[in-house]
């Protein structure tokens, strides 16, 4: 559906943690678990084998194989790890990652052109596409199959009813 080699950020370095060249991290994806799931991170031009993380607040603290102090987990402020889309686990028929849906046209059901995906949120009761109207007005649908009865890697499907 998605290009393999477009990297996807999972996370940002916010700072040092501890003397031990340990960072925290602010989180992407879906938390600390997740990140165990890859053991090399693209940082800036630089690779970054993930030696250990856990959960912490707002976040997690991970530390690097290549991170062995305070100074140098300090100079990674502000850095985005990425992996490439192709190292995503298989997604199963229905699901979606939302990076690949960011960015994507809308078309109504009626075949109208209405904008593209500009954000996809989720305050706790599912996902929400932020859709971007040509004019640059807003507006949002849940991704239920009443909202978006389609999508695939060309564009999105939304019900006119649901089109503000």
């Amino acid at each position: 559906m998605a290009d393999a080699t477009r990297p996807v950020t999972l996370a940002a370095i916010a700072g040092a943690h501890g003397v031990r060249g340990e960072v925290r991290l602010k989180l992407f994806g879906e938390g600390a678990e997740a990140l165990r799931a890859f053991s090399v991170f693209d940082a800036g031009g630089r690779k970054l084998t993930l030696k250990s993380v856990r959960p912490a607040n707002q976040g997690a603290v991970a530390s690097f194989a290549e991170v062995t102090d305070r100074s140098a987990a300090e100079a990674l402020r502000g850095t985005i790890l990425t992996v490439p889309r192709s190292a995503l686990p298989p997604l199963a028929p229905g699901e979606y990652y939302h990076h690949d849906l960011i960015g994507l046209p809308c078309v109504s059901t009626g075949g109208a052109a209405i904008g593209h995906v500009a954000a996809v949120e989720n305050f706790g009761a599912g996902d929400i596409l932020e859709i971007e109207k040509p004019d640059g007005k807003r507006f949002m649908v849940p991704m239920t199959a009443q909202a978006v009865p389609a999508w695939d890697a060309d564009g999105v499907t939304v019900n006119a009813a649901f089109v503000e």
